[in-house]
């Protein structure tokens, strides 16, 4: 799509719009939303103690909405690069579906409504970090960080990292060790998996003059941080066994995860040319998202089990 092209289209989104549910849904990067859902949720159920079930489930769809709208206000400020990139292109607002104006008022009315409606109906605490993770994806990631500096993946995943945090607030009221140590896991995790994704799409970062790691330092440079990561990421993750968050099950998947992460990271770092990289860098981003899914799930049957048995 040619620069003449994609401001003519996005000119067009701004003028007119035929929204259905569906593409306001698809707003709220719904995919983004599934995980950010499923480690909140595997935060509150390994928070020690009792939520009534009607406040777990609101604190939940709480998150998610949040979540949504950080979202959908981030579709609203990179309309402009969105439509130059064949990744996002197909979003709402650069295919005219959506306005950005519509885009900017549906994001915002959700984050207050978010926020407000945890803080009380379930707790203050867990309703400033929704604000907070609202707040920093917005403004310090969308807005600041992504066209500045080639580490906007490291310093912005703090704002994926906070939902586990938020789950555990809601039943606790409280910010723990435990509840930072989730928190961490994401953090550490976001730049391998992020990297592996911006190692095969760089030309659509490089044309819209985004600053990704491999634009800036090259892909070499970028498997090297990727590994690096991985083999923090790795032994962190297994450090819930170590301290009683999770119980052997979790230890034992946690670092045969972390061997098969490990290894797709070694085989990105050695791949460096033709199809064959980017096809490691495919397959360690797809395996990323699994990773990330099991780690919690593990997490959370075993705290749900307990639970139960309790």
């Amino acid at each position: 799509m040619t620069g003449s092209t994609a401001e003519a289209t996005l000119q067009s989104s701004v003028a007119s719009t035929d929204g259905s549910v569906g593409d306001f849904f698809e707003l709220m990067k719904p995919r983004v939303m599934s995980l950010v859902v499923f480690t909140s949720l595997a935060g509150l159920v390994a928070a020690p103690g009792d939520l009534h079930p009607l406040l777990a489930v609101i604190a939940i769809l709480c998150i998610a909405v949040g979540a949504g709208a950080s979202g959908a206000l981030n579709m609203w400020y990179d309309a402009d690069i969105d439509v130059r990139m064949a990744r996002t292109a197909a979003r709402p607002i650069p295919r005219g579906r959506v306005t950005a104006g519509e885009a900017l008022t549906f994001g915002t009315v959700l984050s207050i409504v978010s926020v407000m409606t945890l803080g009380v109906l379930v707790n203050w605490v867990a309703g400033a970090l929704l604000a907070l993770t609202i707040a920093y994806y917005v403004f310090f990631y969308t807005m600041w960080l992504k066209r500045r500096t080639p580490q906007n993946i490291v310093i912005g995943g703090a704002a994926g990292s906070f939902p586990p945090m938020i789950g555990w607030a809601a039943v606790t009221g409280t910010v723990s060790i435990e509840s930072v140590l989730m928190f961490l896991i994401i953090f550490m995790w976001t730049p391998p998996h992020f990297w592996a994704l911006a190692l095969y799409r760089a030309r659509d970062y490089e044309r819209v003059g985004v600053p990704m790691l491999p634009v800036v330092a090259g892909p070499d440079e970028t498997r090297k941080q990727i590994l690096l990561y991985s083999l923090v990421l790795v032994p962190l993750a297994v450090s819930p066994y170590a301290i009683g968050l999770g119980g052997i099950v979790y230890g034992v998947s946690s670092v045969v995860l972390g061997l098969m992460f490990l290894w797709l990271a070694v085989k990105v770092w050695r791949t460096r040319e033709g199809r064959e990289a980017d096809y490691a860098a495919k397959q360690l981003f797809g395996f990323s998202i699994l990773y990330l899914f099991l780690l919690f799930g593990v997490l959370l049957g075993e705290h749900l089990v307990a639970k139960l048995w309790s």
